[in-house]
């Protein structure tokens, strides 16, 4: 997204119920900054992040996607994340594949406690996508406004 001929990437953040958006929560309780271009999709958990919803979201014109969870052995579903772990290594060999910059795609594990380090997560993953560039593989013109 171009604001004032400055690109500032769109990045789609889904974060687990229980862990990450409430660490998000907090980061805001605290006034904690990071880019108002994260969209945050409170998902159950981590798990029920599909890799196809990834794929989606870099189709619908998202320059980075992160997912976040809870920390491995404090997963509310008890194995969630480790799930996930699995999951997302297979979707980023795919990405690998595909041409897609492995530095547009994160996985972190946040707690509910730490939401600083969820603005300084937000913070850095943005600068790295800004440095990238905008993401043209996957995009969808159609999904353009």
């Amino acid at each position: 997204m171009q604001v004032n001929g400055e690109f500032r990437p769109l990045i789609v953040a889904f974060c687990c119920n229980w862990c990450s958006y409430a660490g998000a929560d907090l980061a805001g309780t605290n006034r904690l900054n990071y880019p108002a271009d994260v969209k945050i999709i409170r998902v159950p958990c981590s798990c029920r992040v599909n890799p196809m919803f990834v794929l989606r979201a870099f189709q619908r014109g998202a320059d980075g996607v992160i997912l976040c969870g809870c920390h491995p052995g404090d997963c509310h579903y008890t194995s969630g994340n480790y799930f996930t772990r699995r999951r997302m290594t297979l979707l980023f060999s795919m990405l690998d594949f595909m041409g897609i910059e492995r530095e547009r795609t994160r996985v972190e594990w946040v707690s509910a406690a730490e939401g600083a380090k969820f603005a300084k997560t937000m913070n850095e993953f943005c600068e790295a996508v800004a440095k990238l560039g905008e993401n043209k593989r996957l995009e969808d013109l159609r999904c353009k406004k």
